[in-house]
C-alpha cells in the first residue's frame, strides 16, 4: 500500500476569495497547511494541485519547491475532489508499486484542504494506517473512501457551518449534513446532545485512487448540490465511507469570522 497527500487549492474562493494567502500568525495559511503535511511520515509525496500560478509561484517564495512539487489543473474544477481526480495519472506517479507501476487498487490519494492552518501530521499518519488495513482486508464490502470525525459540543450542533456525520454503529458514513442530525423527536433541540451523539467531519478524506478515478463519471447528486458538500456524491453513488475518531476538529476557514478565530488560535 502506497498513499500520496494531495492538497486542492484555489485561490479565488466564492465565499472567502484569497482566503489562502490570508496571513494567520505570520504565515500565509496555505503555507501553515503544506508545512503541517510535510511533518507526516506516512505519506510518499505530498502535492499540491491548483489551477493558479500564483500559488504555484508563492510555494517557491516559501522555500518549499524542492521538496513538494506543484500540478496544475484546469481552472474549471467544481470541488476539491474533481480537481484531484483530473490529474490522478499524475499523481499515481508519485507512488510507484513494489514492481514499478503505480496500482490504482492499492495507492490511497489523502485529499487534504489548503484552509486547514491547524491540521495535525499525526491524523494523516493515522489515516495513512487505516488505509493500510483496509487494503490488507478481502472484505469486498470494506470502505474504499476514509474521513476522520470527532465529537461536537453541544455550542457547535445547530451551527450551519461546521459540517455534520451520521454515523451508523459500524462508523459507516450514513449521511453528511449542515443540519444537525439525528433529530431528536419531542426534545427541544437545545438539549439533543443530551439524547444522541453528535459527530462533525474533519475535511480530509482518503480515497483508494481507483474510486477516485471515476470520479468524473459519477453524476452530481441533488444533496451534494443542495448541501454543497462533495462527499454526498460518493455516498448517492453507493460508495462506502468508512470513518475513525479523533480528538479536535481541525478548523477549516471558509468564513471571515473562522479566519478571525485562525489567527487567534494562531497568536495566542
Amino acid at each position: 500500500m502506497s498513499c500520496v497527500v494531495a492538497i486542492p487549492a484555489r485561490l479565488d474562493s466564492s465565499r472567502l476569495p484569497r482566503k489562502l494567502l490570508a496571513d494567520v500568525g505570520g504565515k500565509a495559511m496555505l503555507q501553515r497547511v503544506l508545512e503541517r503535511c510535510l511533518e507526516a511520515k506516512a505519506p510518499q509525496a505530498v502535492v499540491l494541485c491548483t489551477d493558479s500560478l500564483e500559488l504555484q509561484a508563492a510555494v517557491a517564495s516559501w522555500g518549499l519547491a524542492e521538496r513538494l512539487p506543484v500540478l496544475l489543473t484546469g481552472p474549471h474544477c467544481t470541488s476539491g475532489s474533481d480537481r484531484l481526480a483530473s490529474v490522478l495519472p499524475e499523481l499515481l506517479a508519485f507512488a510507484p508499486a513494489a514492481g514499478g507501476s503505480p496500482d490504482p487498487a492499492s495507492t490511497w490519494i489523502l485529499n487534504v484542504q489548503g484552509d486547514q492552518p491547524f491540521v495535525d501530521p499525526a491524523v494523516i499518519d493515522v489515516m495513512a494506517q487505516h488505509c493500510k488495513e483496509l487494503s490488507r482486508r478481502a472484505d469486498p464490502g470494506a470502505p474504499t473512501v476514509l474521513t476522520p470525525v470527532y465529537r461536537l459540543s453541544p455550542e457547535k450542533i445547530h451551527d450551519p457551518a461546521v459540517v455534520k456525520c451520521l454515523l451508523a454503529s459500524n462508523g459507516r458514513c450514513l449521511t453528511f449534513s449542515r443540519s444537525a442530525l439525528p433529530h431528536v423527536r419531542d426534545v427541544p433541540p437545545d438539549q439533543w446532545h443530551a439524547h444522541a451523539s453528535y459527530w462533525g467531519h474533519v475535511g480530509i478524506y482518503a480515497y483508494r485512487a481507483d474510486v477516485l478515478g471515476r470520479w468524473a463519471s459519477l453524476p452530481p447528486s441533488p444533496l451534494e448540490q443542495a448541501e454543497k458538500l462533495e462527499q454526498l456524491r460518493l455516498l448517492e453513488a453507493g460508495i462506502a465511507i468508512g470513518s475513525f475518531p479523533v480528538q479536535g476538529d481541525s478548523l477549516s476557514v471558509d468564513t471571515p469570522a473562522q479566519l478571525a478565530q485562525a489567527q487567534r488560535l494562531a497568536c495566542p
